[in-house]
């Protein structure tokens, strides 16, 4: 590992530097993009206005599906995309796509009869070329109520068994960059871009250091952006989103011991229980949102519908408020539809586009999860051929993602080695940053903010904080978690 690449010095490290490539957005499609380019010898500087995974890539649902549900809206293609691609991460990233089977439950009225969930999920198994992560079965009614005790029988009809993944997503980028800045990228978080315009054959942009306030200009051959929910906000963006909310539960295990992940339908969309280690997540919910997407918050309404639902689906078990642990919410950066077709949130298509709006001007949006690295080499290749470079051909479907040993679907145990090596190599720069994104502590444990006491003291021993400055980090923390922890 470049571990001088991973420690850089802020800005002073790019000094007048060129580069191939400048990526803006520091989540999972810019980390797949970073990553495509610099194991393709582009040289790349990658840029994040906050730190990495802040945003949409830290605040899903931790799966990695293939995306059962399109297959009744008729997104063949999609689904066929997003399967090849689960079964490539569970090759290259296996400590982070962990086969997990879903129980979809068939009630009368819903709209989904057990018969179309068997025809679907023989049809999913073959659009993963016949060779899922588990074989999909069914199910009569007796068999699922001994499979998922608790299920309300009223209307069951029985129901089907099928594999996707869980992940945890903000690990996955975090791998991603190390791989990234392995090969060679320069990733620089708490850094916004401010400006760029073209200028004598490469883009001169802009960017500043968050932290010191310094400003530097960086000349690049090409611009890719790939900023999610802030793309549109970029100049010389031509990105048009909808951005839709989604909100998850955690709640103890105890609760609710499902062994299996449980599908929830609602409507034309559906609601997932997911069990997660010590605890399951709940979720997720689908609104338009229009705020700004840093402070999308889960609210009285959001938590109530989703243990509604919940409580319809498992009659004896009476969740509230609480019996939630922790919350997390935020927003799905969405290509909006023609106003004509546009229908609900959920109706909304999850492709992702590639355009170029200025020449070496790249727009990357859209997409799922689980199709981040495709995003990446498509959108490399499309790069390529602008800078009229003979590329190598992309390898990232076979070479293996960074594997840190503290690096899983579940978050690990908590200690300073951990801790140190967050510090030492993976840009942790706020105590926020180790506790949210790095490690999950704050959203699996009772206690916290115990538990951020003890990281503060271990960060400060690894960055030379002095009392003043932990005392400052954990009253960022606490700030900054309030509402995933105060809840109606």
């Amino acid at each position: 590992m470049a571990s001088g690449t991973l420690a850089i010095g802020r800005l002073k490290a790019i000094g007048d530097d060129r580069f191939d490539l400048l990526v803006v957005g520091g989540g999972i499609v810019g980390a797949g993009v970073a990553r495509d380019a610099a194991s393709r010898g582009l040289r790349t500087l990658l840029v994040e206005q906050s730190d990495f995974a802040s945003g949409t890539s830290s605040r899903s649902s931790r799966l990695l599906p293939g995306g059962l549900r399109y297959l009744a809206q008729g997104r063949i293609g999609l689904v066929r995309e997003a399967s090849v691609e689960k079964l490539r991460l569970s090759r290259i990233a296996p400590h982070l796509c962990q086969a997990l089977p879903f129980v979809f439950p068939a009630w009368r009225g819903t709209g989904w009869a057990r018969w179309k969930l068997a025809l679907g999920v023989r049809i999913y198994d073959f659009l993963c070329g016949g060779s899922n992560l588990g074989r999909w079965s069914s199910h009569g009614r007796d068999e699922l109520l001994a499979q998922v005790p608790g299920l309300r029988g009223d209307g069951l009809r029985g129901g089907v068994r099928y594999f996707d993944a869980l992940t945890n997503d903000a690990r996955l980028v975090i791998d991603t960059l190390r791989s990234a800045a392995g090969a060679g990228a320069t990733v620089l978080n708490y850094t916004a871009y401010e400006s760029g315009d073209p200028a004598d054959g490469c883009w001169r942009c802009v960017i500043r250091d968050r932290l010191s306030g310094a400003i530097a200009e960086v000349r690049t051959r090409a611009v890719v952006n790939a900023a999610g929910a802030w793309a549109p906000g970029l100049p010389h963006s031509g990105v048009r989103l909808r951005l839709t909310k989604g909100v998850h539960l955690v709640i103890d295990r105890a609760r609710l011991p499902v062994n299996d992940a449980v599908v929830l339908p609602e409507g034309n969309r559906i609601l997932f229980v997911i069990p997660w280690g010590e605890r399951v997540i709940l979720g997720t919910t689908d609104t338009d949102y229009t705020g700004d997407p840093a402070t999308v918050r889960a609210q009285a309404d959001d938590v109530g519908y989703v243990l509604g639902i919940v409580n319809t689906a498992f009659p004896a078990v009476g969740l509230g408020p609480s019996d939630v642990i922790a919350t997390w919410a935020g927003v799905r950066p969405l290509i909006a539809p023609p106003r004509a077709r546009a229908g609900t949130p959920s109706d909304t298509s999850r492709r992702h586009t590639i355009r170029m709006t200025d020449p070496g001007w790249f727009d990357v949006a859209g997409g799922k999860l689980t199709t981040f690295r495709l995003m990446g080499e498509q959108a490399i290749d499309r790069v390529g051929r602008f800078l009229g470079a003979k590329l190598p051909r992309s390898r990232t479907a076979a070479l293996l993602l960074a594997r840190p040993a503290h690096s899983g679907v579940l978050p690990p145990p908590v200690g300073p080695e951990v801790v140190a090596d967050c510090c030492r190599d993976e840009w942790s720069v706020h105590l926020d940053d180790v506790l949210l994104r790095r490690t999950s502590w704050h959203a699996y444990h009772h206690d916290h903010d115990e538990i951020a006491g003890r990281v503060s003291d271990w960060m400060g021993d690894a960055l030379g904080w002095d009392a003043a400055r932990r005392a400052t980090e954990l009253a960022r923390y606490r700030v900054a978690t309030v509402a995933d922890r105060t809840l109606p």
